[in-house]
């Protein structure tokens, strides 16, 4: 039954142990433990405030990302809506330029279908009367074979044309 009910000098020793035994852990031990356990405590502090600074961080970093990537989008709209514009102008330029140059050779071609007609017409005008005096030569070298009719041409001709 000593186990039950202890001793006095058996209580008084283990107290004395039991403080010694803390009075060495408390100058050997605690003081390394506590420093080890506050630093890796601030060690797991500084590595969540890391952690929350990286996270803000990225959040930044991906706004900026969709920010450009909006920019990078309304630029190429816009390149592509001024491409678009350049085209229709120059399509707009090209046929305005063919259609004046269609106008300037429609009018070169009346001019020169007129210069044409005008040389035909000359030329038809120049063979009538060719052919004119040709036949008139005929016909009076026919009329006037003989010397009668020819004072006879000569006398109607005189009255015709009157002298001062």
């Amino acid at each position: 039954m000593e186990l039950i009910t202890p001793s006095l000098g058996l209580l008084f020793w283990t107290a004395i142990i039991f403080v010694v035994l803390m009075l060495i852990l408390s100058k050997f031990a605690w003081k390394p433990i506590v420093s080890a356990l506050e630093e890796r405590e601030k060690f797991i502090a500084d590595s969540l405030s890391q952690a929350n600074q990286a996270k803000e961080e990225m959040a930044k970093l991906k706004s900026e990302n969709e920010a450009l990537l909006a920019q990078a989008r309304s630029e190429r709209d816009k390149m592509l809506k001024d491409a678009q514009t350049v085209v229709t102008n120059t399509i707009a330029e090209a046929k305005d330029k063919a259609g004046i140059e269609a106008e300037k050779m429609i009018a070169n071609a009346r001019v020169q279908i007129l210069n044409e007609k005008n040389a035909a017409i000359t030329e038809l005008k120049n063979l009538v009367a060719t052919t004119s005096v040709e036949i008139a030569e005929q016909i009076v070298k026919k009329n006037l074979s003989n010397d009668a009719a020819q004072k006879e041409l000569i006398e109607a001709y005189l009255k015709e044309s009157k002298f001062n």
